[in-house]
């Protein structure tokens, strides 16, 4: 790991961090950027992690990545890329670490369910929900809602965001509205962010039986690295096979990655980290790896997040966040008492300011919930023989 002094010029620095929203003493044996780390890792919403999942419902299977794996495979890809690129180690780290904060049960489909509930109340997408946890619904500090990070890993959670939302947003909603460029740190966890979840997605889907290795042969991505474990490994098959293949995938990309961006880091020549803001993008693939992985992405989409049974289980998942949605706006006394907004609170605020506050809360509620909690929750409330 390299000291400020050693970053490259154009690397976030966190001696020169933009700073904190409330201002704090400076920590006295590790950098900013590590103290985001570690607030985020003792944070309430990074332990349940482990129980929100990516493709397969949490009770489906031990093995399976769930949010919290995924996130410590974004973090250890995105250091070594960092490292190649003298960039900020700790600062990948930590938006690594947070970048699902936000997100619903039951992955993808959760928040689409989540979404289509909050249409009328703004909508819900889980980059913004990241950002709202850390910068307001943990409560852990008696100075401050939410974990106070810096502005570069707060910057670095966010990766979309629509321009009516940037406004609301303050500091980290103006790149969005100015349509300049966040940190290298924050372009490079977002692509570290793609490897992961692409290549252990196929992990998970040949490990569940709903993906066969004699589709994945047809791709040649696949095919080809799998043809060289034959030759450096004649005979192996099996898991161990599959993951020596796996293996070599994410390692070409992770080559190509920081050789494609090192090139374009030369051609701009930034001096600062300001002048990455004003310039084009710089860490990406090169073109030829990019159509791969955007045929890696197609593949995955038809035949594993569009495999009937995964749709199964989808379509409960929404019916189960829908449902929970519903009967908690039509009935907030249902609601645990901390998530009901009381009326007394709103002053002479209208009915639809309080629709929407109240929303608002069900949306954090429902969000923060884990895949086994939400059926729980569920089965509470719609069965007679549940309490």
């Amino acid at each position: 790991m390299f000291t400020d002094a050693q970053l490259a010029p154009y690397a976030a620095k966190s001696t020169s961090s933009r700073g904190r929203r409330y201002a704090e003493s400076p920590p006295s044996s590790r950098s900013e950027f590590q103290r985001d780390r570690d607030r985020i890792i003792h944070s309430t919403a990074f332990r349940r992690l482990e129980y929100k999942t990516q493709v397969f419902i949490n009770h489906e299977g031990d093995l399976f990545r769930t949010r919290l794996t995924h996130s410590l495979e974004v973090a250890q890809i995105g250091r070594s890329i960092a490292r190649n690129l003298r960039l900020n180690e700790d600062l990948v780290e930590a938006i690594a670490l947070a970048h699902d904060l936000g997100h619903t049960p039951f992955g993808h489909a959760g928040q689409d369910a989540l979404n289509t509930c909050m249409k009328d109340f703004g909508g819900f997408e889980h980059n913004l929900q990241s950002l709202r946890v850390v910068d307001v619904l943990e409560e852990r500090y008696g100075a401050f809602d939410g974990l106070n990070l810096t502005f570069e890993t707060r910057e670095g959670i966010l990766k979309h965001c629509s321009l009516n939302n940037a406004k609301n947003l303050a500091d980290v909603g103006e790149r969005f509205i100015n349509k300049t460029q966040p940190t290298l740190e924050a372009q490079l966890t977002n692509l570290a962010d793609e490897i992961a979840y692409n290549n252990h997605d196929i992990d998970d889907g040949l490990r569940s039986g709903l993906l066969l290795e004699s589709q994945l042969m047809e791709l040649d991505f696949y095919a080809r690295h799998r043809r060289e474990v034959d030759l450096v490994y004649p005979g192996i098959n099996g898991r161990r096979a599959i993951s020596e293949t796996i293996r070599r995938m994410i390692n070409i990309l992770i080559v190509d990655l920081i050789q494609t961006s090192e090139q374009r880091i030369a051609g701009h020549a930034p001096a600062s980290v300001n002048d990455v803001r004003s310039m084009a993008p710089m860490i990406a693939f090169s073109d030829a790896m990019h159509h791969e992985a955007k045929i890696l992405k197609q593949f995955l989409r038809e035949n594993l997040y569009r495999h009937y049974l995964v749709n199964r289980m989808t379509s409960k998942a929404r019916t189960i966040v829908r449902e929970l949605f519903e009967i908690m706006m039509a009935e907030p006394i249902l609601l645990p008492p901390d998530y009901q907004i009381k009326h007394v609170l709103l002053d002479a605020e209208s009915p639809a300011e309080f629709q929407f506050l109240q929303a608002r809360k069900i949306a954090d509620y429902i969000a923060g919930m884990t895949d086994r909690y939400a059926i729980r929750e569920h089965r509470r409330l719609f069965s007679i023989e549940e309490v």
